[in-house]
């Protein structure tokens, strides 16, 4: 590995996925504002996932659709004529 080309501040992160609510602790340098209480006690700053291997498709083998906006709905109205 090449010297000074990787972060130095590695910390303790608690990763929250938003699309199911599992958490889980990593290191990284992810930044963020908000921190949340973890198991052990501590507090740890909180980054938020929009999806993860909890949640994903491909590892959970269900097909899951999350559809915030309406977009699927419309999509069909426009081009599911008949």
């Amino acid at each position: 590995m090449k010297n000074g080309i990787h972060p130095e501040s590695y910390r303790f992160v608690v990763f929250k996925d938003m699309s199911n609510g599992h958490t889980f602790l990593s290191r990284s340098t992810a930044a963020s504002k908000e921190t949340i209480k973890w198991e052990d006690g501590n507090e740890y700053p909180l980054y938020k996932l929009e999806i993860s291997s909890m949640s994903h498709p491909f590892y959970t083998g269900k097909q899951n659709l999350i559809d915030t906006a309406g977009r699927i709905d419309k999509f069909m109205k426009r081009y599911n004529k008949k």
